[in-house]
């Protein structure tokens, strides 16, 4: 029986080669391809994959918490994520929100395709590049702690500025974002820092140290979610 699987990435060149790559390998199935969060709930949900290949980035929602989401609406359906961050913060994000699968874009296709064996079949797995350090984290091997590890990179950046006053117009400017994207973003952070107001964001982020060496330019802007 072939592995279905759902491939979600907002660029096409990505979705195009991970689907040249299924079709050409006996024993996997490309169900779809897609580029959004709100596409990847739904396939996941009404196609029934074995496995989704997630993107962290997605112009409509963080793939970390598109996970979190497939997994509570689908548990059956195994994730991989395929990204270009090796940091440890983003990797056991990914692993809390129920990713058994973490791979490098840039690797050679025959580790994506173990990758997505391994998943299937219920096993877990990590690109070589980040297991080592990651598997130390996991233990407690590192002394110094990660503030809001579940935040992925982007969000990170996101919540930095919004810690140093800046407005989303203005954290849209700063990181050549859409206001929309940017609203995204903020929509889960306050999620993950399970916060319901700006100025609570903002109290969180500075007691873990952000936003003071943030440029404060444009931070009269209109504070506002």
């Amino acid at each position: 029986m072939n592995v279905r699987v759902v491939v979600v990435d907002d660029h096409a060149i990505v979705r195009e080669g991970l689907r040249a790559l299924l079709v050409a390998t006996h024993g996997f199935e490309l169900v779809a391809s897609v580029g959004t969060g709100a596409e990847a709930l739904r396939c996941a949900v009404a196609d029934h994959p074995d496995v989704l290949v997630l993107d962290v980035n997605l112009p409509d929602a963080s793939g970390i918490e598109i996970a979190h989401q497939v997994r509570r609406a689908a548990p059956h359906v195994g994730i991989v994520m395929l990204t270009m961050y090796d940091d440890e913060a983003t990797v056991l994000a990914a692993m809390r929100a129920g990713a058994m699968g973490y791979v490098l874009k840039g690797a050679d296709p025959d580790e994506v395709i173990r990758a997505i064996a391994a998943v299937a079949s219920g096993s877990a797995i990590l690109s070589p590049e980040v297991a080592s350090r990651t598997l130390a984290a996991m233990a407690g091997t590192r002394a110094e702690q990660v503030p809001f590890a579940t935040l992925t990179p982007r969000e990170r950046e996101v919540l930095n500025l919004i810690a140093a006053g800046l407005g989303n117009a203005t954290i849209a400017a700063r990181l050549d974002l859409s206001p929309r994207t940017v609203g995204n973003h903020v929509t889960s952070i306050f999620a993950k820092l399970n916060v319901a107001t700006r100025a609570q964001a903002i109290v969180a982020a500075r007691e873990a140290g952000l936003g003071f060496a943030a440029d404060p330019r444009g931070s009269g802007d209109q504070i506002r979610r």
